[in-house]
């Protein structure tokens, strides 16, 4: 789905959300029913019972399919990076979006692994954003212009959408726009992203409770929060799930990053981020807190923080066995094997 017109205030943002269609309950009770005459105890195959289900309601059809994946990278630089909140210089986002091109990062071989559709978004990396501990890091119009491009990865024909990130500091950007959504204090979001310790870690924090002091006009409002702490990436992210939900196509968030700036959207609507699930568990130690925040369970949890969309990715995998069992078994009937007594 693509906007008509081009996004570029907050108030077409909110506009939006009036039109959010919901799940389709013909097709999760279909697949409900399938499950109960597959031949297994009732729940016996678990959380892939629920994504199944998941899948079904939010394609809007029985069986679903996990035929025509993509996962749609967003890279951005942060003029936050300036404080020394990083173990890697901003360069690096430049440098990993030419891996990424030239097929050399670990979602590259995910990719390859589950036959997805690899979309890279440059977010005018040589201009960063503006340091947020001085002041809003995008105006209300760079940060809905951001969005809108993040709508342009949902296109027709999608059977799900996987979200990732690339960008030096954008963890410290998560971290200030997850204590300007939900308090707390700002040590109680930030982590090691890259590797920071020590000073670094310090400095770290300094700069999102920095960030909370200069904006705290924008503390009130989910998007005035998203811009003025947030990165176009993160932005981008925000556009591309309300555009997903839109066109009725399921997301698989990655990490830290990726699911704080959903998180945005679900402090406008708790019920936004009911299409999406969070692929794993990062080792960003907040993670966890925000999964729970906003009403999430992981996927996986494989002690991974790498970003990239590399955890949504590997949901992928643990999805497409959920639909070939769901597809592929056999029913008791089929089987000739009886069914549970009582």
């Amino acid at each position: 789905m693509k906007p008509q017109q081009p996004v570029a205030s907050f108030a077409e943002i909110r506009a939006l959300l009036r039109a959010l269609p919901g799940p389709d309950r013909a097709a999760a009770d279909a697949a409900a029913a399938r499950e109960g005459q597959l031949t297994k105890p009732p729940g016996a195959l678990g959380r892939l019972e629920e994504l199944t289900a998941w899948l079904s309601a939010w394609q809007g059809r029985h069986p679903p399919r996990l035929e025509r994946p993509r996962v749609a990278v967003f890279a951005g630089n942060h003029g936050v990076a300036a404080q020394g909140v990083s173990a890697y210089p901003a360069a690096v986002t430049k440098q990993m979006v030419a891996n990424f091109i030239a097929g050399g990062a670990a979602i590259n071989q995910l990719c390859k692994t589950i036959d997805a559709d690899l979309r890279v978004y440059e977010m005018n990396l040589d201009e960063p954003t503006a340091d947020f501990t001085q002041g809003p890091a995008m105006s209300e119009a760079d940060c809905a212009h951001a969005m809108a491009y993040g709508m342009m990865a949902v296109e027709p024909g999608l059977d799900i959408l996987c979200l990732g990130e690339m960008g030096i500091a954008n963890t410290t950007s998560a971290a200030a726009l997850c204590h300007a959504l939900f308090g707390g204090a700002g040590k109680d979001w930030v982590g090691p992203g890259t590797g920071v310790e020590g000073d670094g870690l310090k400095r770290k924090i300094a700069a999102v409770e920095a960030g909370a002091i200069a904006n705290r006009a924008a503390l009130g409002d989910p998007l005035a929060a998203l811009a003025a702490l947030g990165g176009r990436e993160l932005a981008a992210i925000a556009g591309a799930v309300l555009a997903a939900r839109l066109a009725r196509v399921p997301v698989v968030l990655d990490g830290y990053t990726c699911t704080a700036a959903a998180a945005a959207l679900y402090a406008l609507q708790p019920g936004l981020l009911d299409h999406c699930q969070v692929g794993h568990s990062s080792a960003e130690p907040a993670h966890r807190a925000l999964c729970a925040r906003i009403g999430k369970r992981p996927v996986l949890d494989l002690g991974m923080r790498l970003g990239e969309g590399t955890g949504a990715a590997l949901a992928v995998m643990a999805m497409r066995g959920a639909v070939a069992c769901h597809v592929g078994m056999a029913t008791f009937a089929e089987a000739g094997v009886s069914g549970k007594e009582g």
